[in-house]
C-alpha cells in the first residue's frame, strides 16, 4: 500500500467539503477520482498533497505519517501534482518551466548560487539535461527554447506534467489534465499517461470529468458525492453501480 487516508474531514466556514473519507492508493495503479462538481475531489487532492490540513483523520504515505507535513516535504518524499488551472510561467522558456520543479532536489545554498560555484553549475547542467529528457518523453523537446506561453493548451499541459515529474515522484496527482482539450489531445493524453506509468514506474491518481478517458485507462475508480466516498471499484463495476448512476449520471449507464 502506497498511501492510506483514514476518516479525513475538512470544512470551510461550516461547510463540510470532506466527511470521514477513507481511501487507499495501491503502488503502480492508475486510480481515477470522479464525481459531480462540488463533490470534494479537488479538496481531497489538496489535503492529500498538503495544501490544506485536514480537520481530522490521518494520512500515511509509504509507512510515514504525513498528516501535518508541509507540501514541499511531501514532494521530497515522492508526492507531486498538477492543478486544474494551468500554472505556467509565461515569461520563461519551456525548459526553464520544467527545471523549476527540480530545484528542491538541488543542494546549492544562497551563496553558492550567487557566486555560481563550479559544482553549482554542474548541478544546474544535470537538471537541465534531465528536464530536456522529460520533454523528449512527453514529445515536445523541439519546443524547449520557446516561451511556454506560445505553446498550445495541450502542450502547456505536458509542460506542467514534466515539471511535476522532474521531482522524481513515486505518485503524481493529476487534477483534470484533459480539461479544455479537444478529442485528439485527450486521446494523446491517455496514451501518454499509460506510457509514463510504465516507463517511469509511476503511481497515478487522476481527477477527470472525461468518462471515456477514466474508463479507458484507470484500473480502479473512486466515486465521490457531497464530500463523501460513494463507491470504489474497477471500471465495469462503477459503470453499473446503482448509487453512482443515480447520484452522478442521473440513472444513465456510462
Amino acid at each position: 500500500m502506497m498511501l492510506k487516508a483514514e476518516n479525513i474531514s475538512k470544512s470551510f466556514m461550516g461547510i463540510h467539503a470532506l466527511s470521514q473519507v477513507s481511501m487507499e492508493i495501491i503502488k503502480g495503479e492508475i486510480l481515477g477520482v470522479i464525481g459531480p462538481n462540488g463533490a470534494g475531489k479537488t479538496t481531497l487532492f489538496n489535503v492529500l498533497t498538503g495544501l490544506f490540513p485536514p480537520d481530522s483523520g490521518s494520512i500515511n504515505f509509504m509507512d510515514k505519517n504525513i498528516t501535518r507535513l508541509k507540501p514541499y516535504r511531501r514532494v521530497k518524499l515522492g508526492m507531486t501534482r498538477t492543478f486544474q488551472n494551468l500554472e505556467i510561467f509565461r515569461d520563461m522558456s519551456v525548459l526553464e518551466n520544467v527545471m523549476v520543479g527540480g530545484h528542491l532536489r538541488l543542494s546549492a545554498g544562497f551563496w553558492a548560487s550567487m557566486l555560481m560555484a563550479p559544482w553549482k553549475v554542474k548541478e544546474e547542467k544535470r537538471l537541465q539535461k534531465e528536464a530536456f529528457g522529460l520533454l523528449e518523453t512527453l514529445g515536445i523537446s523541439e519546443r524547449a527554447g520557446e516561451q511556454a506561453i506560445n505553446l498550445s493548451y495541450g502542450d502547456q499541459r505536458r509542460v506542467e506534467i514534466a515539471r511535476a515529474l522532474i521531482s522524481r515522484p513515486h505518485v503524481i496527482f493529476l487534477d483534470e489534465p484533459a480539461a479544455g482539450m479537444n478529442p485528439r489531445e485527450t486521446g494523446e493524453l491517455s496514451s501518454l499517461i499509460i506510457k509514463l506509468k510504465n516507463e517511469l514506474d509511476l503511481t497515478i491518481v487522476i481527477i477527470e470529468h472525461d468518462m471515456n478517458l477514466i474508463m479507458d485507462i484507470c484500473e480502479r475508480i473512486i466515486v465521490m458525492s457531497e464530500g463523501s466516498l460513494l463507491a470504489t471499484g474497477v471500471p465495469h463495476e462503477i459503470r453499473k453501480h446503482p448509487k453512482v448512476l443515480e447520484a452522478y449520471l442521473g440513472g444513465e449507464v456510462l
